[in-house]
């Protein structure tokens, strides 16, 4: 297999362009409303399926009409959901949200099964089986912060695995916790509030370059609009953000983890990769949720 992403799977429910939610029982006409399968490691496998990579998942989902509604969209494009777990007690994870005009997303949310995951829904030897693992989510997944898991990592590691972390939530104290990942880690993927708020810093370098003392080969920090600043030790480098007309930031940060690990497949160096996961971004930037417009790689090399 190329890649295992493991960690967070989420149903969205998104609607545009929402200015305000309606009082009472009022109704507001809209232009589009979405399913998608969305989170940081759901929406990362989908995206790198688009962009033609082998791609199993693991992660904990309910045992209800979301979870089989999840399993069909991430089958039906291609990824291998053998991996996902089936909770009788707890629901799969699920966000409403009503995407503004300039693209904005404020979201309503149930953890649901994620918060269930642990070390046992990983098979043994798939890590190490694969060429790339994406954690995603490792803040909400408290399960998998284990010595175990650890243990697992190193090994794959050992092996020549690649494995890339990414961040779901914007709280202080959940990211903090993921900070333990780290050491395991070859490339950390999170958005500027999150690596200001794990390095405990006011200064996006500043925090890039903590970060990057914990372990990782290099930190990539997206900046939205303002693009990503990437920190390894030749130094930091800041690429642009490519400029499109932007309908929806839903699943960027997962587009560019996508990208990303996509460019490395490929063998692409580290500032190329991250070329690459800027313009996934930039893709599904320009539709509604987290995979729009992704059809295929030369799409997304297209506007680079």
């Amino acid at each position: 297999m190329a890649v295992v992403t493991l960690g967070v799977h989420i149903v969205d429910v998104l609607a545009r362009p929402v200015e305000a939610i309606p009082p009472g029982q009022g109704t507001v006409v809209v232009d589009q409303v979405r399913l998608t399968a969305a989170g940081s490691a759901a929406g990362t496998a989908v995206a790198l399926a688009k962009l033609g990579n082998d791609v199993v998942s693991v992660g904990a989902i309910g045992d209800d009409d979301l979870g089989d509604i999840l399993v069909t969209m991430m089958t039906r494009h291609g990824v291998d959901v053998t991996g996902l777990v089936r909770r009788t007690a707890d629901q799969t994870s699920a966000s409403i949200l009503p995407i503004r005009p300039d693209g904005g997303r404020p979201s309503f949310h149930v953890p649901g099964a994620n918060l269930t995951l642990t070390t046992s829904a990983v098979e043994p030897g798939l890590l190490a089986a694969a060429d790339v693992v994406h954690l995603g989510g490792t803040d909400v997944t408290f399960g998998l912060n284990d010595p175990a898991f650890f243990e697992m990592l190193a090994a794959a590691r050992s092996g020549g695995t690649i494995v890339t972390m990414d961040l779901l939530s914007n709280m202080p104290d959940l990211i903090t916790g993921a900070g333990a990942f780290l050491p395991y880690v070859d490339y950390f993927l999170p958005n500027e509030e999150q690596a200001m708020a794990m390095a405990g810093s006011d200064d996006v370098v500043r925090a890039a370059r903590k970060l990057l003392g914990e372990g990782p080969r290099a930190v990539l920090v997206t900046l939205g609009e303002h693009g990503s600043l990437i920190a390894s030790a030749d130094g930091v480098e800041r690429l642009p953000a490519l400029e499109v007309d932007v309908v929806d930031t839903t699943g960027c940060g997962d587009a560019y983890c996508a990208g990303f690990i996509t460019g490395l497949q490929h063998g692409k160096e580290l500032l190329e990769a991250a070329r690459w996961g800027t313009a996934a971004a930039a893709t599904v930037a320009q539709g509604l949720g987290s995979d729009a417009c992704l059809t295929d790689l030369d799409g997304v090399l297209a506007l680079l």
